[in-house]
């Protein structure tokens, strides 16, 4: 990449921060069941402020015209404070911008609506990488610092607003994949399974990449989404994928396909249901592109073997199936879907020969207004657990016969988080976390536990 061409993206990535940072809104304000209220979507630390933190009524201005706008800003200070692969303490940072238009209400174009988000990133390290030395996620803002633009897209909704498409640049974790239960846990975050399997880690934070995604509502209870993405955010290369596409800006559509598709039901969803909540999810995935197997060669010897060929066979296509529970246990007198107490948990699996992950499970419990004095704090705990597939356990064992060395055999990777979420003021919580790892990628010679806090506030 010459000079100019670094300036010249460096001009857009400055040019796209400013703009979204001027005017920025969250991916739910235009959807959420009360939408936003003179700009702000709750909870917000504006709503707390003199004047709803707008003194000039701008923000209020340029909602009534379609354009609602948010700026989070979450920390962590994380330490490991028991083996891994040393000890130490990190902190990191993430401010996001977020800009959602109604361009129905901007420039009266029906059913039609724009959003995009920037990320902010800092630290002082990475405690899953650098100190942990682990594949499940243990804080999910975790990434190489930069400023990167994520997502960027128009959806134009039809059918009656029961269908709709969405085009441009997406993250398929912010519609796939997920327990909304889990978002109180720090490691809540795209599967392992699809983090480690698909390449660049898929469609995922921090990365997003070219897609088109197809949403149908048939009901208030009911929903199908599938979705078409560039199969590599990043693109093929040596090192971090993360440093390859370091601002967000490869917008690469020529690599080999990955489709999603989704089912959900739900019910007793709204504020003034009684029943008890909850949602089946049932997905699955498929990436067209080819991928290295994990123990045998192209030639059929093992890849372990110091006298075969040494590169993998390349297996054509890969897949993965998912599922997603949530069910609320105990719903106060008066509570929402989200209030009294909720367990989740995900399921998937995908080949053993071409993947590195072939299993994954997590799941946990949450207990929300618990606590008569304090009704919008949250606690709870949940468990991620990966194993590591048949194939690299073979590899892992071919390795040792041929080598005749202790090489410990990669068996599975659980995490165990213990937090809660205290708020200081609506959009701004503190919430201390504890999370044991046991076998960190795979080993089972070593495990670490790790302590800290977040703070999150919201504008």
């Amino acid at each position: 990449m010459t000079a100019s061409q670094r300036h010249d993206i460096a001009a857009t990535a400055r040019a796209l921060i400013a703009a979204v940072v001027l005017a920025s809104a969250s991916t739910s304000a235009l959807a959420a069941d009360d939408g936003p209220q003179d700009g702000i979507s709750p909870p917000s630390i504006a709503t707390s402020l003199p004047q709803n933190g707008d003194p000039t009524g701008s923000r209020k201005r340029l909602a009534e015209r379609g354009v609602v706008y948010s700026l989070m800003y979450t920390n962590d200070v994380l330490a490991n404070v028991d083996g891994g692969l040393k000890r130490g303490t990190v902190v990191q940072g993430k401010v996001e911008g977020t800009l959602a238009i109604d361009l129905e209400k901007l420039a009266n174009l029906k059913d039609l609506s724009f959003f995009a988000n920037v990320f902010q990133i800092h630290n002082t390290g990475r405690i899953r990488r650098d100190y942990v030395g682990a594949i499940n996620t243990i804080a999910a803002i975790e990434a190489v610092p930069t400023t990167r633009l994520s997502e960027l897209w128009l959806e134009r909704k039809f059918m009656n607003g029961t269908a709709s498409v969405r085009a441009g640049q997406l993250a398929a974790d912010t519609e796939f994949f997920f327990a909304a239960t889990s978002f109180l846990f720090l490691e809540s975050d795209w599967a392992t399974i699809t983090a480690v399997n698909l390449p660049s880690g898929g469609p995922a934070y921090p990365l997003s990449t070219p897609g088109v995604r197809v949403r149908w509502d048939p009901n208030p209870n009911f929903s199908l989404l599938l979705a078409l993405f560039n199969g590599d955010p990043a693109g093929p290369g040596e090192g971090d994928e993360q440093v390859r596409n370091h601002h967000g800006l490869n917008f690469r559509v020529r690599d080999p396909a990955l489709w999603i598709a989704e089912a959900q039901l739900r019910a007793n969803q709204g504020k003034t249901e009684s029943g008890l909540a909850r949602t089946w999810k049932l997905g699955g995935w498929g990436h067209v592109g080819s991928f290295d197997d994990q123990r045998y060669a192209w030639d059929g010897t093992l890849l372990a073997d110091p006298a075969g060929i040494g590169e993998a066979l390349r297996r054509k296509g890969n897949s993965g199936i998912y599922g997603v529970v949530e069910q609320q246990l105990y719903r106060p007198a008066g509570g929402d879907a989200e209030s009294g107490v909720s367990i989740f948990s995900r399921l998937s699996a995908a080949p053993s020969d071409r993947n590195l992950v072939s299993f994954f499970f997590d799941g946990g419990i949450v207990f929300a207004g618990m606590i008569a004095a304090r009704p919008a704090d949250k606690f709870g705990a949940s468990f991620t657990y990966s194993r590591f597939s048949d194939s690299v356990r073979a590899f892992d064992r071919d390795t040792i016969r041929f080598d005749g060395a202790g090489t410990s055999i990669r068996d599975f990777e659980a995490n165990l988080e213990l937090t809660y979420s205290a708020q200081v003021v609506p959009g701004w919580t503190v919430q201390p976390m504890a999370t044991r790892i046991w076998h960190p990628n795979g080993d089972a010679t070593r495990d670490a536990t790790v302590v800290g806090a977040r703070t999150f506030l919201k504008y």
